[in-house]
C-alpha cells in the first residue's frame, strides 16, 4: 500500500509539473528522428531530484508495421550506461562499507593482472580511464569465455604511461566488475540487485532478463558478423557476452523509470525513500561526500581530466563531434551514454534529470543518426525548462 501511495503521488505532482512546459518541439525532435529511422522508439523522462517533469514514450520496438509500441515497461539493453549504473554504483558501495579504497592496487585482487609492469595500477586508475590498458580489444575473434577475457588482460602490456592521458577502456570495467566479485562473492547481476537495484525497487533492472522479461526487451542488433542472428533479450556487446552476459562494461537492462529513480538518488546525494514501506521513509544508500568524489570531475595532474569516477562529465566536442549532452547542460554535470544509443545526465545547477533510452543500433550499428539527435535533445530540454 505504501509503494502504491508513492506512486500514485508521485505520478500526480509529476503531471502538475509538467503542465507548465510545452514540450512539443522535444517530441517532434524524437518523432522526427524516428521517421528517419534513426531509432524505431524511444524512452525519455525529464525530472528533478523532487520530481518527474515529463515522461513520454514515443515509437515502437522494431520498423516493422506490426510491432509492438514502446512503454513504460519495455527494457533497453543499456550498453555502457552499465559502467555508471551497476559497477561504479557497486564500487561506491564497496568503498561506502570499507571494503574497498582507491588507492588499492588491481593486483591486490587479481595478483596475475601485475604482469607487464601493471602492477601500479589501482582500482581510481580504473574509474577514470588512465590505467594505459586499450581502448577495446575484439575478445570473440580469441577468446570463448570469461576466463580467457580475464587471462588475456592480465597477460597484456600498457599502451600508454598509466595516469599519464585518458583513454576510454572497456577493460576497465570489464576487470573492476571481476573485482567487485571477489570481493563480494557473488556475482556482479547479484550484488547489484540486492546492494543497490532492490533497495531502490528497481525490480526489473537485471543483467540477464528472465524469459519474462524478455518480453518486454527491446532488440538490438542482427550480429551478421560474429553470433548470427538477432539480438533480443541478451546483451549486444560482444566481450560482456563472453564473460556471459554479466560484466562490468556491459549488459544490464533497464528502463527510464528506474534508471530515473538511480539517478534522483543520486541527485539527493545518497538519499531516496524506501518504496516498500509505509508512508514515504527516506533511507540513505551512499554518503553525500561517497556521492560527491565518484559524481565531480576528478583532477589528475598529468594531463586536463575531463571524467569523474566512473561517470563522464560534460565532454568538449572533437572535431565535428558534439559533446552527446549538448551545448547548453551545465560544466557541473554528470552521466554516461551508451553505445546502443542510452544516456543518463544530471544537470546539478538547474537540478535537471534527463533519461534518454533508444535502440539505436536495430537492425545495424551502422546509424549514427543519434550522435545529432542526443546533443540537440538535450539543449531542447535546458531551453524548454529555462523558458516557461
Amino acid at each position: 500500500m505504501g509503494r502504491l501511495f508513492f506512486i500514485i503521488t508521485f505520478s500526480l505532482f509529476s503531471f502538475i509539473k509538467g503542465y507548465c512546459y510545452d514540450f512539443s518541439s522535444i517530441d517532434n525532435l524524437i518523432n522526427n528522428s524516428i521517421s528517419q529511422k534513426y531509432f524505431p522508439g524511444a524512452q525519455l523522462i525529464i525530472g528533478s531530484s523532487k520530481e518527474i517533469f515529463y515522461e513520454k514514450y514515443y515509437g515502437h520496438y522494431t520498423y516493422d508495421s506490426d510491432a509492438d509500441n514502446i512503454s513504460s515497461a519495455s527494457l533497453y539493453d543499456i550498453a555502457s550506461v552499465t559502467k555508471a549504473a551497476a559497477t561504479t554504483s557497486a564500487i561506491m558501495k564497496l568503498y561506502e562499507e570499507g571494503k574497498i579504497k582507491l588507492d588499492d592496487k588491481v593486483s591486490d585482487y587479481l595478483p596475475d593482472f601485475a604482469a607487464n609492469k601493471k602492477g601500479n595500477i589501482t582500482i581510481l586508475n580504473l574509474l577514470v580511464h588512465n590505467s594505459g590498458l586499450k581502448a577495446w580489444v575484439p575478445f570473440y575473434k580469441t577468446c570463448t569465455c570469461k576466463d580467457d577475457i580475464i587471462k588475456y588482460i592480465c597477460d597484456i602490456s600498457l599502451e600508454y604511461k598509466t595516469g599519464s592521458k585518458f583513454i576510454y577502456s572497456d577493460l576497465n570495467f570489464i576487470i573492476l566488475g571481476v573485482i567487485v566479485e571477489k570481493i563480494s562473492g557473488v556475482s556482479l547481476n547479484d550484488y547489484c540487485k540486492e546492494s543497490i537495484f532492490k533497495p531502490l525497487g528497481m525490480e526489473h533492472t537485471t543483467f540477464l532478463p528472465s524469459d519474462d522479461l524478455k518480453k518486454f526487451t527491446v532488440p538490438t542488433e542482427y550480429d551478421s558478423n560474429w553470433r548470427k542472428r538477432q539480438l533480443n533479450g541478451e546483451v549486444h556487446d560482444e566481450a560482456a557476452s563472453l564473460m556471459g552476459g554479466v560484466s562490468g562494461n556491459a549488459g544490464l537492462f533497464s528502463n527510464a523509470r528506474e534508471l530515473f529513480t538511480l539517478t534522483r538518488m543520486l541527485a539527493n546525494n545518497g538519499k531516496y525513500y524506501n518504496p516498500f514501506t509505509r508512508g514515504l521513509k527516506e533511507e540513505r544508500m551512499f554518503s553525500e561526500s561517497t556521492v560527491k568524489l565518484f559524481t565531480q570531475k576528478y583532477d589528475c595532474s598529468a594531463y586536463d581530466n575531463t571524467r569523474a569516477l566512473g561517470w563522464d562529465t560534460k565532454q568538449p566536442p572533437v572535431g565535428s563531434y558534439r559533446s552527446q549532452c549538448g551545448e547548453l547542460i551545465s560544466e557541473n554535470c554528470f552521466g554516461h551514454t551508451g553505445y546502443t544509443g542510452t544516456s543518463i545526465w544530471y544537470d546539478r545547477d538547474r537540478d535537471i534529470i534527463i533519461i534518454f533510452l533508444t535502440n539505436r543500433v536495430y537492425p545495424s550499428r551502422d546509424n549514427n543518426g543519434i550522435k545529432e539527435t542526443r546533443p540537440e535533445l538535450h539543449n531542447l530540454i535546458i531551453k524548454t525548462l529555462s523558458n516557461k
